[in-house]
């Protein structure tokens, strides 16, 4: 006769994963029920997409791309109300808009701190997918930092395989405590699971700025880079294996000022490492405009300190 050990091990070996599978629906049930009403629809002639309320006195952030070029937008909150809402501003460079509405007391969403993210952990979409309104997906947030080929618009993106489609676009992407981790913003097309969002912490910080002043403040180096990979390293014989090469200098720029040109080798700038274009974009954009900072470069076997004073690219 068989031990009787054996079936009390495969009892718990099944309980454990169904009690595991009743929380993380809890979890998701929840965070669904306190995050859905602060999720709007936004549309314009032309197009439409979602977006998110992080203020009670009607303060919406969205895509720039949701928005286009329209001064107002029709908004859709989730109490059946449809508002006029004005754009106070957008930042092309990382797809963030500013949309206000006049209206106090609305649901808000808590923001999260999309710099202490993790590989692995849960991730969830709220948004309007193809118009069908306040729609939840589910997933993991798959990397962080990412620079995707094909997506315009500045690196150190989330990814994600939660499910985004179009309308998603402006919508919250948000952590198991309900915070919103990311505003989402891109999907390869042809692709299963790879969605981008924009970094929280990246969005608020334009947010702040368009609500402060009406305008985004961005500096200006005036170069175009392209990333150096191991295998670009041997196969042209680099003195670096990673880094970003100079492939063009805008002639009037703070890069051209400083001396910089076409073929040399940025690995840090302003006492940070660069290893990607993203890495150069997330330096520059913690910067001011007018702040002198120091390239480290590499041209041919020489390395060399650059003084750089940082222009700047305004977009109102």
């Amino acid at each position: 006769m068989k031990p009787v050990f054996i079936t009390a091990l495969t009892f718990l070996f099944v309980v454990t994963p169904l009690s595991a599978q009743r929380s993380d629906e809890e979890t998701i049930v929840r965070v669904a029920e306190q995050v859905t009403p602060a999720v709007v629809g936004v549309s314009r002639g032309g197009g439409s997409g979602s977006g998110v309320i992080i203020r009670a006195d009607g303060v919406i952030i969205t895509n720039a791309h949701v928005v286009g070029n329209a001064r107002t937008v029709e908004v859709s909150l989730a109490d059946g109300r449809t508002l006029t809402g004005t754009v106070l501003g957008r930042d092309r460079s990382v797809d963030v808009a500013v949309v206000r509405v006049n209206a106090t007391g609305l649901p808000a969403a808590p923001l999260g701190d999309s710099d202490r993210l993790r590989v692995g952990q849960l991730a969830i979409a709220i948004g309007n997918p193809l118009g069908l309104e306040r729609t939840v997906t589910t997933g993991i947030v798959s990397a962080v930092n990412r620079d995707p080929r094909g997506v315009p618009i500045a690196g150190g993106l989330i990814q994600t395989d939660a499910a985004i489609n179009p309308g998603n676009s402006g919508g919250p992407l948000v952590d198991s405590s309900g915070r919103v981790i990311g505003i989402n913003t891109a999907i390869l097309v042809g692709a299963t699971g790879l969605g981008f969002a924009i970094p929280m912490n990246l969005a608020n910080e334009v947010a702040t700025q368009i609500l402060a002043t009406g305008r985004v403040r961005r500096t200006y180096l005036g170069v175009q880079v392209g990333d150096i990979t191991r295998e670009m390293a041997e196969q042209f014989g680099l003195p670096v294996a990673e880094g970003v090469v100079v492939v063009f200098v805008d002639r009037s720029s703070p890069a051209a000022r400083a001396g910089l040109a076409r073929g040399d080798i940025i690995t840090a700038l302003a006492g940070q490492r660069i290893t990607s274009g993203g890495d150069l974009r997330r330096v520059l954009r913690a910067r001011q405009p007018g702040d002198a900072v120091t390239a480290e470069v590499i041209r041919g076997r020489e390395r060399r300190s650059v003084s750089i004073r940082l222009g700047e690219v305004t977009e109102s």
